[in-house]
This record gives C-alpha cells, sequence and structure tokens, in this order.
C-alpha cells in the first residue's frame, strides 16, 4: 500500500484518517502540523504528530505521500499556502475519491482533492488540484472547478459551468447552467446562481423567517 502522511489534526483531518484507512490503497503512517501547534501528547488517532518543519526528514518524499486535510479558512487560501508549501518540499499529495461517488469524467481529478460519497460527476468535467467535493453533490457535465475551492453538501452545478479557484459554495446551492463564477467568490447555503459571478462576489441566500404562529397552535403538520 502507499503510504500518506496527513497534515492537520482537527475533524478534517480525523474524517481524512477514517476514509483513507477503510476505503483507499492509501495507508496513514502519522500526522503533521505546523511545531506552534503540537499536541502535548504527541499523537493523534493512535498515531505520532510530528512537527511539519522536520517531515521531510522523518518521512522522504521518495517514499511517502502528503494529503493536506484542511477546510476553507480564510476562504480556501489556508489550505493553498500549505498545498503550494508542501509542493514545494517535493511531495507528492495523495487525493481520496470515494468508491461510492459516480466518476464518470476520465478521472481528470487533480492532486490533494477529497471527493466523499454521493457526489456525482458527470463525463467531460474537469476538477482542479486541492478540491473538496463534501457529500451528495452534483457536478454536471463539461464544468471546471478550479484548484482550490471548497463544495460544501448537496450542491447542483450544472452543465458547462466554470468555477474559479479559491471559490466556496455552500450547501443547497444551485448554479444554472452556462454561467462562469470568477475566483474568490463565496455563494452562501441556499443561494440561487442565474448569471455570472465576477471575482470576490458574495452571494447570500435568505434565512427562512419564524412565523408569527407558534408552534403548539399549528394543527396540522
Amino acid at each position: 500500500m502507499k503510504k500518506v502522511v496527513i497534515f492537520g489534526i482537527s475533524d478534517a483531518a480525523e474524517l481524512a484518517h477514517f476514509y483513507f484507512s477503510t476505503d483507499s490503497d492509501y495507508e496513514v503512517a502519522a500526522f503533521t502540523v505546523d511545531a506552534d501547534f503540537l499536541p502535548e501528547s504527541g499523537e493523534f488517532r493512535g498515531l505520532p504528530v510530528i512537527p511539519f518543519e522536520t517531515v521531510r526528514e522523518r518521512f522522504p518524499p521518495e517514499q511517502y505521500f502528503i494529503f493536506i486535510a484542511l477546510g476553507y479558512s480564510k476562504l480556501n487560501e489556508a489550505r493553498k499556502a500549505k498545498y503550494l508549501e508542501t509542493k514545494a518540499l517535493g511531495y507528492r499529495l495523495a487525493s481520496y475519491v470515494s468508491s461510492k461517488a459516480s466518476v464518470l469524467n476520465d478521472g481528470r481529478i487533480g492532486d490533494n482533492c477529497f471527493i466523499l460519497e454521493d457526489n456525482t460527476i458527470q463525463p467531460f468535467v474537469t476538477i482542479g488540484n486541492n478540491v473538496t467535493l463534501w457529500s451528495g453533490n452534483h457536478i454536471g457535465h463539461h464544468s471546471t472547478i478550479g484548484d482550490h475551492c471548497f463544495l460544501a453538501s448537496h450542491i447542483v452545478v450544472s452543465g458547462r459551468v466554470s468555477v474559479g479557484e479559491c471559490t466556496f459554495i455552500g450547501v443547497n446551492a444551485t448554479l444554472r447552467d452556462h454561467i462562469k463564477i470568477g475566483a474568490r467568490c463565496i455563494i452562501g447555503a441556499g443561494s440561487i446562481l442565474l448569471s455570472d459571478a465576477d471575482e470576490g462576489g458574495v452571494y447570500i441566500g435568505s434565512q427562512t423567517e419564524r412565523s408569527r404562529v407558534p408552534s403548539h397552535r399549528v394543527r396540522a403538520i
């Protein structure tokens, strides 16, 4: 089996450990974090946690992959920076693609991607590097997801959509076909985009308001 070191000790890292360990041809060898964030115990999930500053000495890039298990902090820039730093050290970055995802795009998926269960990736889709697709998304035919994006759950990306790098898309968002989303956009939960979005755009869906009728007065549900 190929061996991978996971960067991070957050919930994302714990999930990465689970998925790589149960549904991939990778064996997780250790975790690594920046030295300032080392846990007192020196371990996580029963495996050693070592300073990232020394990872090349302990786990050389000729023998180990690395996976950057970070979320969308600072609009994906934190994950992007660590991805680039790791590449500069000469590492290959592992991707996880769930065996329970429907992947029909001939493997056009970059490195350090995290694609969870029940995603549907249609033919002729291109997924860039360092992209997270949480569970249950639909990525329509001929669409492109740029590098360093994070898509939460149950998003519909229709056909021939282009999503620029470092964009965040929240749960249950819908993107109509043939539109272009610029880089570093925030598309909030439940948003519906029917036209192009310029770089740096923020789109927030409206929240459902509370009814004036209290729950004990509702006669049917």
